[in-house]
């Protein structure tokens, strides 16, 4: 298919950016329009190597915003869904930002690829809506068991995206994805969270007793995965994205210090959160079978390459934690 001009939603955030960065690297020809409201993890900084290349181009706007949407949309091949809330302890706190964005943007956004006969959306979802699972992995047609309001709003966003394609025919896709890591993701996630701590001699609050696990995919081999998906998936498809990676809260943890040569001691036990997922792990075998592709990432060499960055760019991440970024943000594209 034609990718020559792709609207990104949400660019600015950790995977978006990531996803932004592997499109012009590796398509020369195509153009990217990234819209995004830049909330507190949308950072303009993530874009900075490529905002000055003619074949990006910015918006600043809310995908639940109709006329902002319908000028995105403007003679696109293609639109990739990111923008998302996507915290859980966040959404224990609130509700309603993760209902707005995730459900209600994402039906304005499908009023307007409808609209515009806009030849394909992807919608990036999540491996939460399937729910725990105390052993095996979850396939395409597990019943969705969201547990908490942030995994309840992205299986809502699944099964409305899907919902257009049985009622009027859209060329919709959904992929969902394990854990993602890698660099530029945002400090409040376990991994840059517990890197940044630990580089600042902090402790490491790991919930309950550390032995809930999650299957990780580095954010590259995503980037790719969605990729393929949006050049060869099946139209009405669900593809799971993950990599096999399953590991405990406190393995992460405990890789992480290594790597930084600090002591264990650093870990603090803390109430767990309610509703706290035990155990996730997908199969990806579709996405595999079907389209060809794979992770290539080992998780091994992939954890110490974004323990090495965060290390190297405390320039991005120092900021952030501050609260300077916000206050530069605020003076750059005002309060929101």
């Amino acid at each position: 298919m034609d990718l020559s001009r792709i609207l990104v939603t949400g660019g600015a955030g950790f995977i978006g950016s990531n996803f932004i960065h592997h499109l012009l690297a590796h398509y020369p020809k195509c153009r990217v329009v990234n819209l995004d409201k830049l909330t507190y993890a949308g950072n303009p900084e993530n874009l900075a190597e490529v905002a000055a290349d003619p074949r990006y181009e910015f918006i600043h706007g809310d995908i639940c915003d109709p006329n902002t949407v319908e000028r995105a949309v403007q003679g696109v091949d293609a639109v990739v869904n990111f923008a998302a809330e996507t915290h859980v302890d966040r959404s224990l706190l609130g509700a309603s930002a993760f209902i707005q964005t995730d459900v209600v943007g994402t039906h304005v956004l499908l009023e307007a690829v409808k609209r515009h006969g806009v030849p394909r959306l992807v919608q990036i979802g999540t491996d939460e809506v399937y729910g725990s699972t105390e052993s095996g992995s979850f396939t395409e047609e597990a019943p969705l068991r969201p547990s908490s309001p942030y995994s309840a709003s992205k299986a809502a966003a699944d099964l409305l995206v899907l919902s257009y394609f049985v009622s009027f025919g859209l060329p919709v896709l959904v992929t969902r994805s394990s854990n993602n890591y890698g660099p530029r993701q945002y400090p409040e996630k376990l991994i840059p969270l517990f890197i940044t701590n630990a580089l600042a001699d902090q402790p490491l609050p790991l919930y309950g007793d550390g032995l809930n696990v999650r299957d990780w995919i580095h954010v590259d081999d995503h980037a790719r995965a969605v990729l393929c998906v949006l050049e060869r998936g099946a139209a009405g498809a669900v593809y799971n994205v993950g990599a096999g990676n399953p590991l405990a809260n406190v393995e992460i943890t405990r890789l992480i210090l290594r790597e930084l040569k600090k002591p264990d001691t650093l870990i603090t036990y803390v109430k767990d959160r309610p509703g706290h997922d035990r155990r996730y792990e997908i199969d990806s075998s579709k996405l595999r079978r079907e389209l060809g592709w794979a992770p290539e990432v080992e998780f091994a060499r992939g954890i110490v390459e974004t323990v090495r960055w965060y290390v190297a760019r405390r320039d991005w991440w120092e900021p952030i934690k501050s609260g300077a970024f916000r206050r530069y943000y605020e003076q750059q594209y005002g309060r929101r």
